[in-house]
């Protein structure tokens, strides 16, 4: 691998700053600041942090200093922050240049590392690596292994005698030196180390290094400054009907509020710059703060154990099938592999059941939504042998509190079965009941959703699991990193121990915040926000499920299929219809075809609740002006929807409605407006009409 040198420009694009152990380096250097003695232009490309005694171009502030009403920085051996001020701080790299050079400039410096430390003598066990070489110390791995930790660096013990060590884009010429101080003793000079390599790198072979261009859709070769990046980001966001702008009434999904002070915490360099697998002893803060939120969910689930390595709701679902079985297996039952799944269930449960190595067995569901008790009866005592266990929604899916869910999980019980409870409800209960008291032996908490952490497109989430006593030894551990208690020895079911363990302080933040009390009132606020809506659209809109009282949880149903069947008008027209009335659409056609499924929780206002009424209700008398032969079932603000700004702005309109009802058919929408980007998409075409990405059969057999 040949070296080229870093120019002055690839210098800036740098980001580098301290690891573990201190001072972040800025990304690049004001004007006429000097880069370890060396000019600007020098090739070997890495910058020193300013001496402590030095004046800092970037004001690096003092410990116990406060700098714009900001938090007191602290500052330690191994922490410490800058804060740069220089007005022309706007880097200029496209994103292949900037990843190339921030890659080939953690792999320069774990060469240099590695060619320091042969010199003096040390065994370097890895031959080829890019940014992780593991080193051969002997009896001396110990004595390195804990001077460097009091250095501020944490090295891995790969085993006795072996360290690694890893080097990232944090990592600066300094940590180098300071490393191959403590493990050789000797103050290497990184310069001749740095011009060998730059001749050949022997490490990194050319054929391990990627050929083909990366990177190559214009998005990321166009916007090369960070104002115009963020215009990109905002063009996004202008086509984004999301929460800033109005309620996402998503049934199933508990789009509340991720308030700001819940979100604060988790940008604490405190909270995001440790590593999953740090010394114990470096987390102290995050085991306290995991174990007052394990009590808290304790007291809210009624449960005697939480395991909250589970990144998300489905995981939760795995880990507590798998606590299930390895419950019976040990009680010499593994013919157990029977999951009882009811008709109302959410999708993902029986997947996990056959992920699990279960076999699925659906229960029927009555006219009113509700498990058939009868049905349930008969299918537990026909598999009572090899009964695993049940997977119940509470409140169930169809939006009810099911009356006889105790009477459900007594069935269950008496023929040698678990209940596992779907926690996506979880909403409906805080405060008011508990999974445990109802009978289920385990559960999983959506914490991306009950209580407050954002989801959605796949980001973060966080699916811990409540157990019964009898169920806590077989909960899931770490091998890695054991966590003690009655479950040592079990397998893990996700990377890290705690699971997405960086964004837990947003529920800690939001349990702490609410209180007991708080917390009920949200579950009373939510089920009362979702009968509000019921009742005041069941006229226009039949509420397919009610409990005996004719009320509903904290979702209700709104069935879409007689107006369907009468206009031609879909679940999927009203969804369209809505954006132009700048509301983002219910769930559609879960957990029944042809419905719409809302949720309003408790985050939102009457204010709030009564556009999304009146958007409905307007929608309801566009739809009658259909039947009453006003408007084409074919030709109408329901089929054309959503409508663009390109639509009203156009030379001809032809449709016999106008454009005023076509984008502004409330008088309010005018105020707010959101104008959808695009017309409709076909929702179907893409699953009716593949594109195959595959690489071509013949350069397979080539």
């Amino acid at each position: 691998m040949k070296w080229a040198p870093i120019s002055p420009s690839d210098r800036r694009s740098v980001l580098a700053s301290r690891s573990v152990s201190g001072v972040r380096t800025p990304p690049f250097l004001p004007p006429g600041t000097s880069t370890s003695g060396r000019s600007p232009g020098a090739s070997s490309g890495f910058r020193s942090t300013p001496a402590a005694s030095a004046p800092c171009a970037w004001r690096c502030r003092p410990a116990n200093s406060t700098s714009g009403g900001r938090r007191p920085t602290r500052t330690s051996a191994r922490r410490r922050f800058c804060s740069p001020t220089w007005p022309a701080c706007t880097p200029s790299i496209t994103a292949r240049k900037g990843l190339r050079s921030i890659a080939g400039r953690i792999h320069r410096l774990a060469a240099i590392l590695a060619q320091g430390l042969r010199r003096a003598g040390i065994t370097v066990i890895s031959r080829h690596f890019f940014d992780t070489l593991r080193i051969e110390l002997g009896s001396r791995a110990l004595s390195a292994y804990k001077a460097a930790i009091e250095a501020g660096y944490n090295l891995r013990q790969v085993s006795p005698g072996v360290l690694g060590i890893a080097v990232n884009e944090k990592t600066t010429r300094a940590d180098i030196t300071t490393l191959l101080k403590l493990i050789t003793g000797v103050t290497a000079d990184l310069t001749p180390l740095d011009e060998q390599l730059q001749q050949a790198d022997p490490t990194l072979p050319t054929n391990l290094l990627r050929q083909d261009a990366i990177l190559t859709h214009p998005v990321f070769n166009t916007h090369h400054t960070e104002h115009q990046m963020l215009r990109y980001l905002k063009k996004l966001q202008n086509r984004d009907l999301a929460l800033d702008h109005s309620m996402i009434s998503l049934g199933s999904c508990t789009m509340k509020l991720n308030a700001s002070s819940e979100m604060i915490p988790i940008t604490w360099p405190e909270f995001t710059d440790i590593h999953p697998f740090a010394p114990i002893d470096q987390a102290q803060g995050y085991l306290q703060m995991i174990g007052e939120l394990e009590s808290w969910l304790k007291a809210i689930t009624g449960f005697d154990a939480i395991c909250m390595q589970p990144n998300s709701g489905a995981q939760g679902e795995y880990a507590g099938l798998v606590a299930i079985a390895r419950y019976h297996a040990s009680r010499g039952e593994t013919q157990r592999k029977v999951c009882l799944i009811p008709k109302s269930a959410h999708g993902t449960n029986p997947a996990t059941a056959q992920m699990c190595g279960m076999r699925v067995v659906v229960v029927d569901c009555d006219e009113a939504g509700n498990i058939d008790l009868a049905d349930l009866a008969a299918k537990a005592v026909q598999n009572a042998a090899s009964l695993a266990c049940l997977m119940i929604t509470y409140p169930s899916t169809h939006g009810v509190f099911e009356e006889s869910v105790r009477d459900i999980c007594a069935i269950v019980h008496q023929h040698g079965g678990q209940v596992y409870m779907d926690g996506a409800n979880l909403n409906a209960q805080v405060g008011l009941t508990s999974p445990a008291l109802i009978g289920a032996d385990v559960s999983h908490m959506n914490l991306h959703k009950t209580f407050c952490i954002p989801h959605g497109g796949g980001g973060p989430g966080m699916g811990p699991i409540g157990l019964k006593a009898h169920l806590a030894p077989f909960m899931a551990n770490h091998s890695v990193q054991p966590i003690s208690g009655p479950h040592a020895g079990q397998g893990a079911v996700a990377a890290a121990p705690w699971g997405s363990a960086s964004i837990l302080p947003i529920s800690w933040m939001y349990i702490a915040m609410m209180g007991g009390s708080g917390l009920t009132r949200a579950t009373s606020v939510a089920i009362l926000n979702a009968n509000y809506i019921a009742s005041r659209l069941q006229p226009h809109y039949p509420v397919l499920y009610t409990g005996s009282k004719g009320r509903v949880a904290h979702e209700c149903i709104l069935d879409i299929r007689p107006l369907k069947a009468a206009t031609g008008v879909s679940e999927i027209d009203i969804a369209k219809r809505l954006m132009d009335y700048g509301f983002h659409a219910p769930t559609v056609s879960f957990p029944v075809a042809g419905t719409m499924m809302v949720e309003p929780t408790e985050s939102e206002g009457k204010a709030e609740l009564d556009r999304f009424i009146a958007a409905m209700i307007s929608i309801r008398e566009e739809i009658r002006q259909i039947e009453r032969g006003h408007w084409p079932a074919d030709d109408n603000p329901l089929k054309h929807a959503p409508h663009t700004q390109a639509d009203i702005v156009g030379a001809e309109w032809q449709r016999p409605y106008s454009r005023q009802e076509a984008v502004f058919p409330l008088p309010w929408v005018a105020e707010n407006k959101f104008w959808p980007s695009v017309n409709r998409v076909d929702d179907v075409y893409g699953d009716r009409h593949l594109f195959c990405a595959c690489v071509p059969t013949d350069e397979l057999e080539a």
